[in-house]
């Protein structure tokens, strides 16, 4: 039997060329909140989430429940920082997750002064490592809106399988139907 994923000892953060990529910690709502508000017109067409600015209050409260839920291992979310200075850049992390099949999800966004970098690709990558040595992940996927290019298009160049195209999967922001993209890495396939 395998032991309860709150038992499972992995650690916090990984490094790659540029970024660190760890866990939310009490007191990184400030800077979530500045790039929030920086980005809000690029994320409001595909995050339900974002749709107005948070109060640095508000963020501090989410970065602390993202914390718990590390911890609880229930939700992976990652904090992207340049290594060179700190500065955040955006968010990854391993989400809908499964432990008994070692399925993930991987979401991600990046604040529009860090967009066209290579940052979210970079975070993507390396995420796929830790999954699959760290957690030994079985199924890897990214799912995104259909008309979200940008989204679809890191998947593709971080090496994913287009598994197909979910038609009127989900109500998008402005209240209607949208496609959802399937991309995935398995193991035995791309990894």
């Amino acid at each position: 039997m395998e032991p309860s994923p709150i038992l499972l000892e992995f650690p916090e953060s990984l490094e790659t060329e540029r970024l660190l990529v760890r866990a939310p910690r009490w007191g990184d709502g400030a800077a979530v909140t500045a790039a929030l508000r920086e980005s809000l017109d690029e994320l409001r067409p595909w995050m339900s989430w974002v749709q107005d600015a948070p109060s640095a209050e508000e963020s501090e409260a989410i970065c602390r429940q993202a914390r718990l839920r590390f911890l609880e291992r229930t939700d992976l979310r990652f904090y992207l920082t340049l290594k060179e200075d700190g500065e955040f850049v955006g968010s990854s992390g391993l989400h809908h997750i499964d432990w008994e099949a070692r399925r993930f999800e991987i979401g991600y966004w990046v604040r529009t002064g860090s967009s066209g970098k290579g940052y979210v690709t970079e975070a993507v990558d390396g995420i796929v490592r830790f999954a699959v040595e760290r957690l030994s992940a079985t199924r890897i996927e990214i799912r995104c809106d259909a008309r979200n290019t940008r989204s679809w298009r890191v998947a593709e160049r971080a090496g994913f399988t287009l598994e197909g195209t979910l038609r009127s999967a989900r109500i998008g922001v402005e209240g209607t139907f949208t496609d959802t993209r399937v991309y995935a890495k398995v193991r035995g396939h791309e990894f």
